[in-house]
């Protein structure tokens, strides 16, 4: 089963409030027939720790606009990869050092890509 139009809404709102705070690459993964945890996997990554602060309080900000709240956060402290769990989606925010080395899309590239209508490569 594909990912629901809720998590795909909500995913939707994290990528806007991470394009509108100049996130480097978004990138959106259907996890859904991979884990029974969450449907979406919302990947996004910043030049800056301080950056990578101001996306998750972004998109913390509008998706508690729409009614959703975080299950859980880690990371927060380190500010190189930030990982808010809202249950149908996971929203990742890493430093683009962060990203380059764990590579997420590639462990995850059996499942299909979403496009959201956001910017989604590095702008170099």
């Amino acid at each position: 089963m594909p990912a629901t139009q809720h998590a795909l809404d909500l995913a939707k709102v994290a990528a806007l409030a991470a394009e509108d705070k100049l996130a480097t690459t978004i990138t959106a993964i259907d996890v859904s027939q991979q884990l029974a945890l969450t449907d979406v996997f919302v990947i996004v990554s910043a030049a800056n720790d301080r950056q990578v602060g101001a996306i998750v309080d972004e998109v913390e900000d509008k998706l508690r606009e729409v009614g959703a709240k975080p299950v859980r956060r880690e990371g927060q402290r380190e500010g190189r990869w930030v990982l808010i769990d809202y249950g149908d989606i996971v929203v990742h925010v890493q430093h683009d050092e962060e990203r380059d080395f764990y590579e997420l899309e590639r462990l995850w590239k059996d499942c299909p890509e979403l496009e959201l209508g956001v910017q989604k490569r590095r702008q170099q």
